[in-house]
């Protein structure tokens, strides 16, 4: 229940990060409208205190929260940019899903 709780957790926070961050890209990139910055700060405060909601120690959160990171940014790739995602795609966020797994599941006297 914890990994699960965790993953979603962490999927929410990563959602949150790449909005905080593609808002910027928008306006910088695409000329869009410059009061995209203001959600663009609150989502990235949200973002910060998110991350605070987990109880294992911040660097290992971090370490953890990267593999659904990176599933997260490439289903956003997919599904918000329109980019279809390679084998190689898909296998990168496979062993980094792993990684996370690794890291969340270890004993807790490791």
């Amino acid at each position: 229940m914890e990994l699960l709780k965790a993953t979603v957790l962490f999927t929410i926070t990563a959602v949150v990060e790449i909005v905080g961050c593609y808002l910027p890209w928008l306006v910088i990139k695409q000329n869009k409208p410059l009061w995209l910055l203001l959600p663009a700060a609150l989502s990235l405060a949200l973002f910060a205190w998110l991350l605070t909601l987990h109880p294992s120690a911040a660097g290992r959160t971090y370490a953890a929260y990267g593999g659904i990171y990176i599933a997260v940014a490439l289903a956003w790739l997919h599904w918000v940019d329109g980019v279809s995602l390679t084998r190689w795609d898909v296998a990168g966020a496979t062993v980094a899903m792993v990684g996370m797994l690794i890291i969340m599941l270890q004993p807790a006297s490791a």
